[in-house]
């Protein structure tokens, strides 16, 4: 016996005012609140179990409308087809059509904010997917494909290997938080393995940059003439060299770091590259460095004050300092790689050793931890040695 439907009429779901579920016929009902509040119902049954899906309110869905989405619903129900998963799935397609890859990035990435390790870190993730990506932008998220990050990436990938190699990485990582929010479905088309490393040469096959580091048989020179200065930035400058720190490690100093009882300078993790607490210890120049700021110590707890009161040193002072001194193409972080080139050449201290002295990791975290209590005072042997053949 064929149910009954389109029982009701445009009066009657006018005029409905009792509480309840008034049928219209084939798993259609006008919805009553008590407060007199009108929407439509579709009943039915799927995999033995009823469901329940709402149509839309009154007036805003007439009765001729919400007969031909209780129709819709059906003809899904009869091929074997859930109308509500099939609605959800069509308002993420939907929201993925109207999502851009910009739009989506800018919600994301200040989601994702606590994992950087400084506000350096996060600037480097805003600049590469907000310039480099800049092509994808306008794309629906669900719409970027391996052409269009083939795109992006092959005018930097030989020119810029370690930039292009990141911006692969973020745009992956966006992409698939984008997949698990429902945004995009199958394969990740700036995954690496197996799919891009088909398409573009080999990462070590590219030429790395790198920051032009000074020889070390200039630096005593070097030294002698930035002790003349006397300026917060040659003193910093100074640090570093004596160090082997990174420039905005020096910079982002402050006196609670250091510890004069025992000559170490404890850096913590969130201000390290690695994310692992490291410590320094300091030889006589750092001393007399120290005595040196503390007579120049402002507002604020900075080891090298700027000149804004309560700030560090801008982030340019070290570099723009050696422009000005004019010792050609040389940046601050090339000291580094002058310290290491020393120490391997001219002295017999170990690979580990020397490792440890600039924080790069050596081994697992088990054994970094056991090195790291064993080898402090190596280091300030080796750094001892590395003094006096700045004062050469």
């Amino acid at each position: 016996m064929v149910k009954q439907i389109h029982r009701l009429s445009a009066r009657a779901v006018e005029t409905a005012g009792k509480a309840g579920l008034v049928a219209d016929g084939g798993g259609l009902y006008l919805s009553v609140s008590k407060s007199g509040a009108k929407s439509w119902r579709y009943i039915f049954q799927f995999s033995g179990k009823r469901k329940e899906m709402g149509l839309g309110k009154y007036p805003a869905v007439s009765l001729q409308n919400a007969r031909i989405k209780a129709q819709d619903a059906r003809e899904m129900v009869s091929s074997g087809c859930n109308p509500i998963t099939e609605r959800k799935r069509q308002l993420v397609q939907d929201q993925a059509r109207q999502t851009t890859f910009k739009s989506f990035i800018d919600e994301w990435l200040p989601e994702i904010q606590s994992e950087f390790q400084n506000a350096k870190h996060s600037k480097q993730w805003d600049m590469t997917l907000n310039h480099y990506a800049m092509p994808l932008h306008a794309l629906p998220i669900d719409g970027v494909t391996t052409d269009h990050v083939l795109g992006v990436l092959k005018p930097i990938w030989a020119e810029k290997p370690e930039t292009a190699s990141r911006l692969r990485g973020r745009i992956e990582r966006a992409l698939d938080a984008a997949k698990a929010r429902g945004l995009r479905s199958g394969e990740n088309p700036a995954a690496w393995r197996g799919h891009l490393q088909t398409l573009l040469p080999k990462p070590k096959k590219l030429s790395r940059g790198h920051q032009p580091a000074m020889p070390y048989e200039n630096i005593p020179e070097f030294m002698a003439q930035l002790r003349t200065l006397g300026s917060v930035s040659a003193l910093g400058l100074e640090w570093l060299i004596l160090s082997g720190s990174r420039s905005n490690e020096v910079m982002g100093a402050v006196w609670s770091e250091i510890d004069e009882v025992t000559g170490i300078w404890t850096l913590p993790a969130n201000r390290m590259k690695s994310g692992r607490e490291h410590q320094v210890p300091l030889v006589s120049r750092h001393f007399e460095i120290l005595e040196k700021v503390r007579l120049l110590k402002g507002e604020g707890d900075y080891l090298f004050p700027g000149q804004r009161r309560g700030r560090p040193l801008s982030g340019m002072a070290f570099l723009m300092l050696m422009r000005r001194m004019n010792v050609g193409h040389y940046v601050p972080h090339g000291f580094r790689s002058s310290f290491r080139d020393w120490t391997g050449d001219e002295t017999d201290f170990s690979r580990d050793v020397a490792e440890m002295a600039i924080a790069h990791k050596v081994g697992n975290s088990v054994e970094i931890a056991y090195r790291r209590r064993k080898a402090i005072e190596k280091r300030r042997e080796l750094l001892c040695q590395w003094e006096v053949y700045l004062s050469s």
